[in-house]
């Protein structure tokens, strides 16, 4: 094996590459040449980038700046700088993952979180940076999200990041992983303020009209010393577990703006006060518009928001649709898309958006046809099994009733029965309560938007402006389902909320990785984006030399033709190829030797 030298004109420039290759003979007059491995350019734009500099591990601990290749195609000079290769000592090793992690530490200095957090923990005394363990867990949150103990354990050291931070692995050690986590509940309110200039500085986000909405995640274990892990309604369908309540503050774009942490057991309707105190305090009194579900509306909490002369747009619960039946069946009903009609009516200082899709229309129906057939088929077998004699106490019979009502909540409120007496025994008959029916139909698909927004009275807008709180529920989705802030598994109130608080900023850098897509890929997402990147290793090139010594060439993988595209799209550029290093150690030598030449620069 040998390193072989190949130039390449191209626009009046001298490019110069190197790659690994060895002679095969394959017959008894011809010997090809096959590439091994391809180490690119060892250089930059300028033609003195032909000088890389090496750190010389001696054994006196000295270091020297020297030079790994010259550009003289003669033998080695003699000079006690220049080193000989033996060839046959040619290994590759220790591939990373490097190019996910690179775009993710990108982001974070693009957020500038580095920065930030530098300042933040700069008093905080360790023999790593904490900005740095920090740095870990966000990047960890984005890409493989699992507990402390597996990224000490799994992913850090199958990662490029020690060298994307210039450190070592005690930055993942994992009680100093646990301990990062004390330090960081204190720079929340800042931290909040530092995302929202940036937001704004980089995206021109604004904060005039809000969305709130709130979802819960659950603990494993009993977690007795977290007093806010209680027991209630699980939007995670694991009511077995303990949980918290996740209130979130986004804006159309899906900026987060804040979060905060409530009971597992708290209403949603009672939580929308110390959001607005938080909002207030942190950004500043100003005539926002709220927008939020129906789950979070009362009477009180709209009260609440135009006493402090703010502006909502919520929905309302379905119950009041019934003030409503006449203008469902006849109105002035405009088209806002293809699916949606809407009509606005007008009540004293608010206004009531009437909403019909068909989309939802398709599904209620579904929905509804699902509750008769599964309803009729229990009522056909109880009757059956009166008729039959297997029920004939009245009371048997009831209780067999009510339980079929506990099952069937949906439909029951059609149905009209009636437990008769006669000569053969008991009977079991049932019928429809057709003009309920035809109500419920009717307002199939049917909603209502409720709103004090004194400048809108256009129900498209209304209805348009709704539709955003979708990105509220995406922003959960990718908590919850990208970021993995459930389950949790700490024990202690402060490391749960800190817990949080790393979820909170993986899901920064996944909204700053998509906004950054929309502008020049929009068709690919986040994931699609780390999961290409990826595949960008980085890999140990390592030679034994003559003299003992061992050089080693950390390079980075050429990019494909899939991810240069997709760099070129982000205007993004790898960072230049790392170091070439040898280290002072004593090795076998033997077999075929190449001179590479090494001087001062």
């Amino acid at each position: 094996m040998f390193l072989k030298r190949r130039t390449r004109s191209k626009d009046g420039k001298t490019h110069v590459y190197y790659s690994v290759c060895e002679s095969l003979r394959v017959s008894r007059t011809a010997v090809v040449q096959r590439q091994i491995l391809h180490l690119g350019e060892l250089n930059t734009t300028q033609l003195d980038s032909w000088q890389h500099s090496i750190d010389v591990l001696h054994e006196d601990g000295q270091r020297r700046q020297l030079r790994l290749f010259t550009d003289r195609d003669q033998p080695a000079p003699d000079d006690p700088d220049v080193v000989e290769v033996k060839l046959w000592s040619f290994a590759v090793k220790s591939p990373r993952r490097f190019g996910d992690c690179w775009a993710a530490y990108q982001l974070w200095c693009d957020l500038g979180l580095d920065a930030f957090w530098r300042d933040a923990l700069a008093e905080e005394a360790g023999e790593v940076p904490w900005d740095k363990v920090l740095a870990v867990l966000a990047v960890n949150r984005l890409l493989a999200p699992r507990s402390e103990l597996f990224v000490h354990e799994k992913w850090f050291p199958q990662s490029a990041m020690d060298v994307l931070l210039d450190t070592d692995a005690r930055v993942a050690d994992k009680d100093r992983l646990y301990r990062c986590l004390d330090r960081l509940l204190d720079h929340k309110p800042t931290l909040e303020q530092h995302l929202a200039q940036k937001w704004k500085d980089l995206f021109g986000a604004t904060f005039d009209l809000l969305l709130y909405d709130l979802t819960s995640t659950y603990f494993e274990g009993e977690v007795e010393a977290v007093p806010k892990a209680r027991r209630g309604y699980s939007r995670d369908h694991r009511p077995d577990c303990k949980q918290l309540v996740l209130a979130l503050i986004v804006t159309p774009e899906g900026f987060p703006l804040t979060y905060e942490i409530f009971p597992g057991n708290r209403l949603d309707r009672t939580t929308l006060e110390p959001v607005l105190d938080t909002i207030e305090k942190k950004f500043g009194h100003a005539r926002r518009l709220w927008v939020f579900d129906r789950g979070i509306v009362s009477e009180e909490n709209l009260e609440l928001l135009r006493q402090r002369g703010a502006q909502y747009l919520v929905g309302t619960p379905k119950s009041q649709l019934k003030a409503y039946e006449q203008k469902l069946v006849a109105g002035d009903w405009q088209k806002v898309s293809a699916q949606v009609q809407v009509q606005l009516v007008a009540e004293a200082d608010e206004v009531y958006v009437l909403c019909r899709s068909a989309g939802r229309v398709q599904k209620e129906r579904a929905m509804r046809r699902r509750w008769l057939r599964r309803l009729i088929s229990d009522l056909r077998g109880l009757r059956r099994r009166v008729k039959e004699g297997l029920l004939k106490q009245r009371e048997l019979i009831q209780r067999a009733i009510g339980r079929l009502q506990e099952r069937h909540p949906q439909a029951w409120r059609w149905l009209q029965w009636e437990l008769n007496e006669s000569e053969a025994g008991l009977a079991f008959d049932w019928d429809w309560d057709r003009e309920k029916f035809k109500k419920s139909v009717a307002a199939e698909g049917a909603y209502l938007l409720r709103a004090h927004w004194p400048d809108c009275r256009d129900p498209a807008t209304l209805w348009q402006t709704y539709m955003q709180l979708s990105e509220a529920e995406s922003a959960f989705r990718t908590l919850k389902s990208e970021v993995k802030v459930r389950p949790i598994w700490h024990w202690t109130a402060d490391r749960v909320d800190a817990h949080v608080l790393v979820a909170f900023l993986g899901y920064c850098l996944w909204v700053g990785l998509k906004k950054k897509a929309e502008r020049a890929a929009p068709s690919l997402t986040p994931w699609q984006i780390l999961d290409q990147l990826g595949r960008i290793l980085l890999v140990e090139v390592w030679f034994e030399l003559k003299d003992g010594r061992r050089l080693c060439l950390p390079r980075i993988t050429q990019p494909e033709p899939a991810q240069a595209l997709l760099l070129h799209q982000l205007n993004w550029t790898l960072p230049a190829q790392p170091p070439p290093r040898v280290y002072a150690k004593d090795v076998p030598s033997a077999g075929t030797t190449l001179a590479v030449g090494v001087e001062n620069p």
